[in-house]
Parts: structure tokens; C-alpha cells; sequence
């Protein structure tokens, strides 16, 4: 069904060089003539490089090539930044590839973020025929499926209001409602699906799970290995948009795993690292630091220190740290807010928060751990979703057997003390040490 051979997309990206504090509209005009000229000689420069910047390529793919048959599940794994969401993109239709080629054969779906191809302005029931339309549906077939799309989405009261007015979450249950309702024979689902509750994901993987077995073929992205472990029956890993390992689910897991191991364990570095977040450079966390670079231990007073910076003023802020399974699942967060007051943060090239707390209760194995800087309404202003992988290690407190509990949104939530370390001329900072 789909078949990539020497698959790359590469990126031109510019870098502002240093220039003159006052810039007058005849330089802006002669920097785009440079420019203009530029491109004369060079096409590869690309549009909207111009003589005060510098460009380098960056291959978000290079020479992808695998195959997927009919009726199989693809899992694709891999660390943010790996090139996952870039390949589906391609085989999406929505990018074109820098070099190589795809072959793609049956009608293709494809749910890469909330709402893909829906228009905000139209009512639930209009985008329903718009995406069944722009997806090759007749009009016969997307009323023969109506109904089937609206039980599943649940939102039979707001389907005659426009959709921006919906939820996230209603957004991407109607959007994958019509992805997976209107029979394509290749489904392509990104990391999506966990906009949704618990309750809707395992409806969607049901889903998934009933649209392979009817033959069709299915792509899905996921950080939760388990979903894919459960779902899939053969997965790829990439890592640095190259394809590092294809073939059965379980040993590219554990090169997943074993990769994730080597890459984290025991750094602290973090200014590099792949990261989500809204506010750009205006907060970033640099580093993380565990118990002075000492092992943690299940039973015993764990303290962790978060190093960042801060470009502008920022009000409402609180850290959180969170402890995932290998296999996706969220067992732990540690939040500064509970139970103290937030953070006023003045701008800092680097400043510390100290976080401890008075016994780690976390079974000795291995864990993932994320951190987040975010504001008052949980708007995230940095979060580096995989910045360790950590152990916790046994003590003489650890009992003989252990039952770890998970939930799908964290199943621990631990009061923590924390303190803001900030240079002396920032000390009206807001401090808690409770």
C-alpha cells in the first residue's frame, strides 16, 4: 500500500547575524536585492534569505525507505524531533519530499493535529461532508456513515454549531470520527489521540483495531509504547529523521527503550533537547539535577534542582516534574503550586528551583522523567516531554512486592518545599519554603 524509496526533506534554516542596532529602509531594501540576487545564483538559498542572515539545510529525513503491506499496522517510534510527524506530512500529501520518491496505493486519511482539514467557521455537520469530501467521499457515502460519525464523536447537541467554539476534545473526536469512519484504505493517526480522556482513547484504539481488521492499513505515531505494543504488528524507529530500526514490535521497542536509556540517563543538560511549549524563548529550563547526582531511592527524601532562564517578566508561574513507565504510562507529578503559591520570575540568564520531597514511593525500576515550566491557566511556557531517564533503586525501606498503580493522567501527586535561587538584585522573586 505504501512504499518510500530514499525518502529526504530538508529545511532551510536562516540565522540572523549580528548587525547594526539602527537599520534604515535603505538597508531593507538592499538586503533584498542581495537577496534576490542570491537566489538568481543560488535556488537553493530558498525565499526569504537576505544578506543580513545565514542559511544551513536541516534534514528533518534522509533516505527513508520502507514498505507497508495491506491490513498491517505500522507503529513509528522515536524520540520529539526524530522526524515521525515530518514523515507522515510526506506521505500525507501535505509536504513534498526534497528527494526520493512514495508510492502510495488506496485512498489515504490522515489525522496529524486537532481539526486536520476542518473549517472553523462551519458548523460539526457541514465539516462532516467538507473533510468526507475533501477525503474522496460521495455525498451517498457520507450520509450512509452519518450517523455511525456522530454516535462515535458525541456531539450530536453541538452539531449545528461551529466548530470553533468546540473543545479540544471534541475537536479531535469528531475529527477522527470522519478519518476513520469514511473507509479509507490507509489510515495515518499522529500523537493526536491524546488530546482525548481515557475513555475516548481506548474507543479510538478499538477503532483502529476494527479498520485493520477489515484489511485496511493503519500508520500510527505514539509516545505510549504500550498503545503501540497492543496495537501494532510491526513498528519502525527513527532517529534523526533516518529509519534506525524496522521490524517486529517488540524488538523495536527495545531498541526504542535501550536508546532512550543511553541518550538520558544521568544528563543534565538540557538546553538542546527537543521541547513543546507557547512562549517561545520567554522561560526555558536548561537543566535538571537529581539528588546531587546520587540515585534515587524508593523510601527514602528525593530532591531535584531545575536550572532556566527567563528572557521577560512572567507572572503565575509553577514547575513541574513528571515520572512516566518506558512504556508511555504517567505515574507521578511533582508540582511546585501544590500546595504553595506560584512564582513571580524577573529575567535571569540562569536561576535555580530547588524541589524536594519527604519520601520517594515510586517501585525501584526505570523511569522517564519530564519537566515543565508553565503559567496560572496550565499554559505550557516550556516542557521537555523525555529530558531523563532516571531509576529509582531499592532500599532498606523497599518491601518484598510492590503493586505499581498507573493512571492515564498521573496516579501520585506529591506535596513538594521548594526555593528559588535568584541573583541578589532579583530578590523581589517570590520564595516558598513550606
Amino acid at each position: 500500500m505504501i512504499r518510500a524509496d530514499g525518502l529526504g526533506k530538508a529545511y532551510m534554516i536562516g540565522h540572523a547575524v549580528e548587525r547594526d542596532r539602527y537599520v534604515a529602509l535603505r538597508d531593507v531594501l538592499a538586503g533584498a536585492a542581495r537577496a534576490a540576487i542570491g537566489r538568481i545564483r543560488d535556488p537553493a538559498r530558498g525565499p526569504g534569505v537576505s544578506g543580513g542572515e545565514s542559511i544551513e539545510a536541516f534534514w528533518a529525513l534522509k533516505d527513508v525507505s520502507f514498505e507497508v503491506r495491506r491490513g498491517e499496522v505500522l507503529g513509528i517510534v522515536g524520540r520529539n524531533g526524530a522526524g515521525k510527524s515530518t514523515l507522515l506530512k510526506v506521505l500525507s500529501r501535505i509536504t513534498e519530499p526534497t528527494r526520493g520518491r512514495v508510492e502510495i496505493r488506496g485512498r489515504l486519511a490522515s489525522l496529524l493535529e486537532v481539526g486536520t482539514g476542518f473549517h472553523p467557521e462551519l458548523t460539526g455537520r457541514e465539516n462532516i461532508f467538507l473533510n468526507g469530501a475533501i477525503l474522496g467521499m460521495t455525498r451517498a457515502e457520507i450520509r450512509r456513515k452519518f450517523d455511525e460519525i456522530v454516535a462515535f464523536a458525541e456531539v450530536e447537541k453541538f452539531l449545528d454549531t461551529p466548530v470553533k467554539r468546540y473543545s479540544s476534545g471534541m475537536y479531535v473526536r469528531l475529527a477522527f470520527a470522519v478519518a476513520a469512519h469514511l473507509e479509507p484504505e490507509i489510515l495515518v493517526v499522529d500523537e493526536v489521540l491524546s488530546v482525548g480522556d481515557a475513555e475516548f482513547q481506548k474507543k479510538c484504539l478499538g477503532k483502529m483495531q476494527d479498520v485493520a481488521g477489515h484489511g485496511r492499513t493503519v500508520l500510527f505515531v505514539s509516545h505510549n509504547l504500550s498503545s503501540v505494543r497492543s496495537l501494532c504488528n510491526r513498528a519502525t524507529m527513527l532517529d534523526r529523521g533516518r529509519v534506525a530500526y524496522n521490524g517486529g514490535v517488540e524488538d523495536t521497542l527495545a531498541n526504542y527503550l535501550a536508546e532512550m536509556k543511553t541518550t538520558h540517563m544521568a544528563c543534565d543538560d538540557l538546553g538542546a533537547r527537543p521541547r513543546e511549549g507557547h512562549f517561545g524563548e520567554r522561560g526555558r529550563i536548561l537543566g535538571v539535577k537529581i539528588n546531587s547526582d546520587q540515585a534515587l531511592a524508593h523510601g527514602l527524601p528525593a530532591e531535584f534542582e531545575i536550572s532556566y532562564s527567563v528572557q521577560s517578566p512572567i507572572e503565575g508561574i509553577a514547575f513541574s516534574l513528571g515520572f512516566s513507565t518506558p512504556d508511555g504510562a504517567k505515574v507521578m507529578c511533582i508540582d511546585t503550586d501544590i500546595p504553595g503559591p506560584r512564582f513571580r520570575l524577573r529575567p535571569t540568564k540562569q536561576s535555580k528551583v530547588r524541589v524536594s520531597i519527604d519520601r520517594m514511593h515510586l517501585a525501584p525500576t526505570e523511569y522517564i522523567l519530564s519537566a515543565a515550566i508553565r503559567s496560572g491557566d496550565n499554559f505550557l511556557i516550556d516542557y521537555i516531554p523525555d529530558a531523563l531517564s532516571v531509576t529509582v533503586m531499592p532500599s532498606a525501606k523497599t518491601p518484598a512486592v510492590i503493586a505499581l498503580r498507573t493512571t492515564g493522567h498521573g496516579g501520585v501527586r506529591y506535596p513538594c518545599s521548594t526555593e528559588v535561587n535568584v541573583p541578589a538584585s532579583l530578590n523581589d522573586a517570590v520564595r516558598n519554603d513550606q
